[in-house]
């Protein structure tokens, strides 16, 4: 017999154990080992993490010796002496043991650096990457000049080194120190929609512009240099070049036409409120096209807001103050300007900054207006004299006719009461006389 089957298989050792994988051991002993294996081998890879440690965190060549192992790049306007410090507390530790994260938080918490990176390099480097902002326009906080980027930054920088740089930026105020930052990111976020409109062709026209007031979100007012003068405009908060193209299309016209010229109102569709200095009024000009022509004086004064109807919208005390000596005009359709004055310095200062609404004023409110106010002509002093000394008669009658009835009242009882006391009397002297004298 060759130990083969009927079927021509070799036939199985019946007395074979069977067998498994060599990490499943059928075997208790086998298990045992197996265990005891693999505790050697997990404390032999602990003790040799832990010798590892413990040489790299002694090992002097991994020290951080001074200053001069912190390398920096990227510096142009941080100065490295400003970086330094923070990792004033890395000088002399190990390499390992400085706290790259929290290092990279105070690096981006200097105003200049937008982004950081910290790298470690072996044995006894720190590697510094910094990403700067970049300012786009001057801020004018006060008397203090400064720059801001386009998330609304504030950056500090000496006058020298401006000079320096020759930066070409229109002054930008509204952006305050107070604000949030969130605040400060809006306003600048239209200064960049403005600037951006601007110079979309090419023609760098924001250069042209003098300065940027952002105090209202909805309303950036620029102010335009124009031939020893400055002009206010109120270009809104969107549609900016298209108003820009409007403006210099009249800008000519409308001085030639009205010399006291200081603020044009540009935010509707089809007309611009002229403002002018103080004492002057303000007109309504028409506006049919990029070419048409301004409206003259009359014919903005008869059918578009003039100064009594802007004034009386916008600043109640003004139109007050000339009821007496204006006429009242036609009532105004468009929404009132914000009404603009300009100061002393001759650069022109917003008076009401509130959001623009639709206001109407009717003739009969001025002259309502116009009565209210207390007269003070020579006239109208002696009716009022005239009207207190009728009132001081009228009183000393009233006051007199007053006594005289109380004085005839006052006799009216006495005489009663004389009356009643000659009828109590009357009775006593009729009366029979006692009897002993009639014995007599």
């Amino acid at each position: 017999m060759d130990g083969r089957s009927g079927d021509g298989r070799r036939g199985k050792d019946k007395f074979s154990a069977p067998r498994g994988p060599w990490w499943r051991p059928a075997s208790r002993v086998g298990r045992v080992l197996l265990g005891l294996g693999a505790l050697l081998v997990l404390g032999g890879l602990t003790a040799g993490a832990l010798a590892l440690k413990t040489y790299l965190s002694r090992d002097a060549r991994f020290r951080i010796a001074g200053a001069g192992n912190i390398e920096a790049v990227g510096l142009t306007e941080v100065r490295r002496a400003q970086m330094l410090p923070v990792f004033g507390e890395d000088i002399g530790r190990n390499i390992f043991f400085v706290p790259l994260g929290e290092r990279r938080k105070q690096l981006e918490a200097i105003p200049w650096i937008e982004r950081a990176t910290v790298m470690r390099l072996l044995p006894d480097q720190i590697r510094v990457s910094v990403v700067e902002r970049q300012p786009v326009a001057f801020v004018r906080q006060g008397q203090q000049i400064g720059l801001v980027d386009k998330e609304g930054v504030l950056l500090t920088m000496p006058a020298a080194m401006m000079a320096q740089h020759s930066y070409s930026f229109p002054v930008v105020t509204g952006v305050d120190a107070k604000e949030t930052l969130a605040q400060r990111r809006m306003r600048m976020a239209i200064y960049g929609r403005l600037l951006g409109e601007l110079d979309a062709n090419g023609q760098h026209i924001s250069e042209q512009l003098s300065e940027i007031d952002l105090t209202d979100a909805q309303d950036a007012r620029v102010l335009m240099p124009e031939q020893g003068t400055d002009i206010l405009a109120h270009f809104g908060d969107d549609r900016f070049l298209e108003r820009y193209q409007r403006y210099k299309a009249h800008i000519a016209e409308w001085r030639q036409q009205y010399p006291k010229l200081a603020a044009v109102d540009l935010r509707y569709e089809s007309q611009v409120v002229l403002e002018m200095t103080p004492g002057t009024d303000a007109v309504a000009a028409a506006v049919d096209g990029p070419g048409a022509p301004a409206a003259t004086a009359d014919a903005a004064t008869a059918g578009k807001p003039s100064a009594a109807g802007i004034a009386s919208a916008a600043a109640a005390d003004t139109s007050a103050s000339k009821a007496e000596s204006n006429k009242p005009t036609a009532s105004v359709s468009k929404p009132a300007a914000s009404a603009s004055a300009v100061n002393g310095a001759g650069k022109p200062a917003v008076v009401n900054q509130a959001t623009v609404k639709p206001a109407t004023v009717k003739p009969a409110t001025l002259k309502q207006a116009a009565a209210s106010k207390p007269k003070t002509s020579a006239k109208k002093a002696v009716k009022i004299e005239e009207l207190a000394a009728r009132q001081r008669a009228a009183h000393e009658h009233a006051a007199k006719a007053k006594a005289a009835r109380a004085k005839a009242e006052k006799d009216k009882r006495r005489a009663a009461d004389h009356d009643t006391a000659l009828n109590e009397s009357a009775p006593s002297s009729n009366r029979p006389a006692p009897a002993a004298a009639e014995g007599q």
